[in-house]
């Protein structure tokens, strides 16, 4: 093989490194759960009949507010991220991207989401943009070294894209939101906690080290963290059905069916993980949350669309 050869394919694996990390900065599959939110509040905001390109325009201006919150965290964070095994191999603390960088891409991310949200969209939901950013990165962030509330503040902040999408596709005059939003929020928050919990059972030795405050750091034993995630998972349920009640369809009761069923999947895994609290039964939940809000997001999107 040639030298030219050789520099050629350095400079491939450079700039696939170079992009494999800023998708790691600014937390793709996040970033792609934050999408998915706002088209599912669009969509159900709208009776299944939103405007495809006002909502693709959301759906891009969002994107890059949440990179740049989810870049900044990142930045905030690169200390404790080096003092954890999970976290150690990111780019910052693993020294791939320098934090300068990381900041100026975020504001420079952040900057261009808002003005493209205020120019393609509306204020409203630039408005809601921002205060997500705001919440997410001046107060959920710095939160997480003083006091285990910080997951309550990091449910708020992450259930907020659902207002961006609805207000996206909403009349700007109209600044207060119906049921469906308010249901959608309720259902977001909510779910947060049994994943969260999960999450900060499996690394909670790796956040103890790092000095981050989470509800297992905090309690130990793991009973409170346990009980938040069986509570939450209990109050998804009723919760869960409120969509279905407000959207009138021949397919609601087919959608309360199978949000009973993920729900008490759901709960039955919470329960086993507060029973048992090993980190079998937290993967276990992990797995379930994770597969609780896409399939439910699915069945409700199809209410109004069937």
């Amino acid at each position: 093989m040639s030298t030219s050869t050789l520099t050629i394919d350095r400079r491939e694996v450079t700039w696939l490194t170079r992009l494999a990390d800023y998708a790691e900065l600014t937390k793709a599959k996040i970033a792609i759960l934050i999408l998915v939110t706002v088209v599912v509040a669009g969509v159900v905001s709208t009776w299944g009949q939103p405007e495809p390109i006002v909502l693709m325009h959301a759906v891009l201006g969002t994107m890059l507010v949440a990179s740049s919150a989810s870049a900044m965290n990142q930045w905030i964070e690169r200390r404790s991220d080096a003092l954890m095994t999970r976290t150690e191999n990111r780019p910052v603390p693993a020294g791939r991207i320098s934090a300068l960088e990381v900041f100026i891409t975020s504001l420079v991310l952040l900057l261009g989401g808002v003005i493209y949200l205020a120019w393609a969209v509306n204020w409203v939901a630039t408005a809601w943009a921002i205060a997500t950013w705001v919440l997410y990165v001046c107060v959920y962030t710095p939160m997480k070294r003083y006091t285990w509330l910080n997951t309550v503040v990091g449910a708020v902040a992450g259930a907020m894209p659902i207002l961006i999408g609805a207000s996206a596709v909403s009349d700007v005059s109209r600044i207060s939101y119906d049921l469906r939003s308010a249901s959608l929020f309720a259902i977001l928050f909510l779910w947060q906690f049994p994943h969260f919990m999960a999450i900060a059972w499996i690394y909670r030795q790796q956040y103890a080290n790092a000095g981050l405050k989470m509800l297992t750091v905090v309690d130990p034993t793991g009973r409170r963290a346990g009980v938040q995630a069986v509570l939450c998972a209990s109050m998804l349920l009723p919760v869960s059905f409120m969509p279905a009640l407000i959207v009138p369809s021949v397919n609601s009761a087919f959608y309360l069916v199978v949000a009973f069923v993920l729900g008490i999947a759901q709960l039955a895994c919470a329960m086993r993980f507060l029973i048992r609290m090993d980190s079998s039964s937290a993967r276990l939940l992990l797995r379930a949350s994770l597969i609780y809000l896409p399939l439910l997001f699915i069945f409700l999107v199809c209410i109004p669309l069937l």
